[in-house]
């Protein structure tokens, strides 16, 4: 391993692509990425909630999306459009696709035929047994931290782990 990636801190954001919060979240993120630049990973691991009747879709059309090579957009235009994609599902999802440049049919092979449920299937069951119960929820250096109930201090929490493992 190079100094490069010895140094690098990895944030596993832990989030439900239908959940409101999230998007706030999103901010956040942004801005931690923005301050680390490449001494920080940010990774998103789904968990989509059972109260959130397209998040397990949104998951897998996202993750096609990341196979297509453009998943940060396709994620963060969903997150923004978090109270549409309750209203109309898959459809959205699809039309999600086609606005971002990706291939839409895709997409929606994707989610017909559940090529990615194994790797929502693995985040979540990861997620649960990190003690994961919402979202957003972040990992880093071993620590869970709770976003569900509120973000304030997070960003700054993070930050504090960020800098403990760049001095390890």
């Amino acid at each position: 391993m190079d100094n490069d990636s010895a140094s690098r801190a990895v944030l596993e954001t832990w989030f439900d692509l239908q959940c409101p919060d999230c998007h706030a979240a999103q901010g956040d993120v942004d801005a931690l990425r923005e301050q680390y630049g490449d001494g920080l990973e940010i990774r998103l691991r789904h968990f989509p909630l059972p109260k959130h009747k397209y998040a397990y879709a949104a998951a897998q059309a996202a993750e096609e999306a990341y196979a297509q090579g453009g998943g940060e957009r396709y994620v963060r235009e969903l997150l923004a459009r978090t109270a549409e994609l309750g209203e109309r599902g898959e459809a959205l999802l699809v039309e999600l696709a086609r606005e971002s440049g990706l291939d839409a049919d895709e997409v929606e092979s994707a989610l017909f035929d559940g090529r990615h449920l194994l790797a929502v299937d693995a985040d979540q069951a990861e997620g649960k047994a990190l003690g994961v119960t919402g979202t957003p929820t972040y990992v880093i250096g071993g620590q869970r931290l709770d976003g569900g109930k509120s973000q304030e201090g997070l960003r700054e929490r993070i930050g504090e782990l960020v800098e403990a493992a760049h001095g390890s």
